[in-house]
C-alpha cells in the first residue's frame, strides 16, 4: 500500500523531541497561549519574513478573522476562485460578504488576474488568490490590481507554507494571511491549527483580540469575539516540524520533479512551475483525460490518489441556485480532468517508479 501521505514516516523522524516536549507542557500545566505558542509566533513570523503571526484554531478561522480584522463585511464584494477547498469560500460568507468567483489560469490552476481586473465593481472591497497546491499565485499582477483599485489583499495560503514568488513567502505579500496547520499540510499539526500573519499593528491587535473572545485583558470584553487560539500541544508539534520544513519541502520537490520527469512521453499535463516561485507541492496533480481509468488502476494496487477537486464551488450544492448562470470554462475542464498522486518527504523513488508505471500502463494499453 502507498498512502497520500505518510505521516507515520514523519513521526517516527520527530517523536522524541515531541514527546520530550508534551510531557513539558502537561507538567507545567501551560495549556492555553503558553510559551510554545509564544515561541512558535515568534519563529514562524521569521521563518516568513513578516511582523506578526498569530496562532488561531484552524486555516477557517484564520481566513474569518484576518478578513473581519481588516474590515470586510455585509454587502462588500471580495474576489475569488471556485477551484479551491470550501474553507475559502465559507469565510467570505461568514461575514455576510458578497462572493465573486472568477476564473483560474489553466497552467497553475491559480486565480487568475485578468479575471480579477474583469470582475471588479464599485462594490469590491478585497481579493482573496488561493495559492493553490502549494503553487504561488501571480502574485505581483494582483498586488498591482488591489493598489490601482484600493482593495484588500488577502492571501489564501492554506496550502503553501514555505512556497515564495520574487523571494518573498507567500503570507508576506497582503495585507493579511491564513495558513492551515490541518495534518497533511506541508507544515501539519496532530489536529487542527491556523495561523494569521501581517505586517500591521492594527491588523494583528485585532487579530488577537478576536481569537480570545474580543478581550485585550481578562475579563474585559471590548467586542463579540470568538474562541479560536492555537492549542500549546499543537504548537509542540508544529515547533519541532518547523526546524524541518525546508527539508520537508525540497524532499516533495524531489518527488514532484520525479514524477514529472518519468511522464513527460506520456498523454497528460503534470504541473507547471512559474520560474518567479518555489512550488511546495502539496498536491501533485496532473491532468489527464483518462482520469477514472487511471484511479481505477492505482485503487487495484492499493495505491492512493485523489480528486481536489471534483466540484467546484459555483457548482456545489450550496451554491449552485446563487451560481446558475455562472460559467468557469477554465475551472469546470480542470475539475473534470484534475488527479492527484501521492506526495510526502518521505516517498521513495521506487514507490514513484511503481506509481509510474501503472499509469504508463493504463494510457499505452
Amino acid at each position: 500500500m502507498i498512502p497520500m501521505v505518510n505521516l507515520k514516516a514523519q513521526y517516527a523522524e520527530i517523536k522524541d523531541e515531541v514527546e520530550r516536549g508534551l510531557a513539558e507542557t502537561i507538567e507545567n500545566c501551560t495549556f492555553i497561549l503558553g510559551p510554545n505558542v509564544q515561541a512558535f509566533e515568534k519563529e514562524t513570523a521569521e521563518y516568513l519574513g513578516v511582523k506578526h503571526a498569530i496562532g488561531v484554531a484552524s486555516g477557517t478561522d484564520a481566513l474569518h478573522l484576518a478578513l473581519i480584522a481588516e474590515g470586510i463585511g455585509a454587502g462588500d464584494e471580495v474576489i475569488t476562485t471556485a477551484f479551491t477547498f470550501i474553507a475559502t469560500a465559507e469565510a467570505i460568507k461568514y461575514v455576510g460578504a458578497i462572493l465573486v468567483f472568477v476564473d483560474i489560469d489553466p497552467r497553475t490552476f491559480n486565480i487568475s488576474p485578468e479575471a480579477i481586473e474583469k470582475a471588479i465593481t464599485p462594490k469590491t472591497k478585497a481579493v482573496m488568490p488561493v495559492h493553490l497546491f502549494g503553487q504561488p499565485a501571480e502574485m505581483t499582477e494582483i498586488v498591482q490590481l488591489c493598489e490601482q483599485y484600493s482593495l484588500k489583499l488577502i492571501e489564501d495560503c492554506c496550502q503553501s507554507f514555505g512556497a515564495s514568488i520574487d523571494s518573498k513567502q507567500t503570507g508576506a505579500i497582503g495585507d493579511a494571511a491564513g495558513f492551515s496547520f490541518f495534518p497533511s499540510k506541508n507544515l501539519g499539526a496532530f489536529g487542527d491549527g491556523g495561523l494569521v500573519t501581517t505586517n500591521s499593528d492594527k491588523t494583528a491587535a485585532k487579530i488577537k483580540q478576536l481569537r480570545n473572545h474580543g478581550s485585550d485583558v481578562r475579563y474585559y470584553h471590548d467586542v463579540i469575539g470568538y474562541n479560536s487560539r492555537l492549542d500549546e500541544m499543537q504548537a509542540v508539534i508544529l515547533r519541532a516540524k518547523l526546524k524541518r520544513i525546508d527539508q520537508y519541502n525540497q524532499a516533495r520537490r524531489h518527488v514532484a520533479h520525479l514524477y514529472s520527469e518519468l511522464m513527460a512521453d506520456l498523454p497528460l499535463i503534470t504541473p507547471y512551475e512559474d520560474e518567479l516561485g518555489v512550488h511546495v507541492y502539496h498536491q501533485y496533480t496532473l491532468l489527464c483525460d483518462r482520469r477514472d481509468a487511471i484511479i481505477k488502476a492505482l485503487q487495484d494496487k492499493q495505491i492512493g490518489c485523489a480528486i481536489y477537486y471534483p466540484v467546484p464551488l459555483h457548482q456545489q450544492n450550496v451554491f449552485k441556485e446563487e451560481y446558475s448562470g455562472l460559467s468557469l470554462p477554465v475551472t469546470e475542464s480542470v475539475s473534470a480532468h484534475c488527479i492527484s498522486l501521492p506526495i510526502c518527504p518521505f516517498l521513495e523513488d521506487d514507490s514513484i517508479r511503481e506509481i509510474v508505471g501503472i499509469i504508463r500502463e493504463v494510457l499505452t494499453a
